[in-house]
């Protein structure tokens, strides 16, 4: 029998993770607006209707009781260090946007694949593998039109 995570940080992991899909949620519409590229507006566009998904998940998750939720906590808990990215701002370069977008999905993954590390309940481990993997193909993406970025136009 495992003890049972102290409720208020349970609340605060899942409210920051939601924090953070809200975050990248604004910051992939605002780019949308910028970019003047069909399918760059299609894709910030697309990553942001899933971090939106994922931010309904997580609230699911928020609802449940405490008591009910599978976390171990006696296991080492780092997810909380992760936490500072530089500020997402609206004038950012292209580049120096991408880099960032990257950067958060790379510390979203991270920070679900803790999660998942520190659940025993297997639909909850399952659950944010799933997550920590969307990100990662987010972040897949975003590396590969970094690497592309030929086109030279100012958002």
């Amino acid at each position: 029998m495992h003890e049972v995570m102290d409720t208020e940080e349970y609340r605060s992991i899942i409210s920051n993770a939601i924090e953070r899909e809200i975050e990248s949620y604004t910051f992939y519409r605002t780019v949308r607006e910028k970019v003047t590229d069909e399918s760059l507006k299609d894709l910030f566009n697309e990553l942001a209707g899933e971090e939106s998904k994922h931010r309904k998940t997580l609230e699911g998750l928020l609802l449940k009781e405490p008591a009910k939720l599978g976390f171990n906590t006696k296991r080492d808990y780092k997810v909380a260090d992760a936490l500072a990215t530089p500020p997402l701002s609206a004038d950012l370069k292209p580049l120096d946007g991408l880099v960032i977008a990257i950067r958060k999905e790379l510390d979203a993954m991270q920070m679900y694949t803790q999660l998942a590390g520190l659940s025993v309940d297997p639909e909850q481990i399952e659950l944010f593998e799933s997550l920590a993997s969307m990100e990662r193909g987010h972040k897949a993406r975003l590396e590969d039109i970094y690497t592309n970025m030929a086109f030279p136009e100012a958002w």
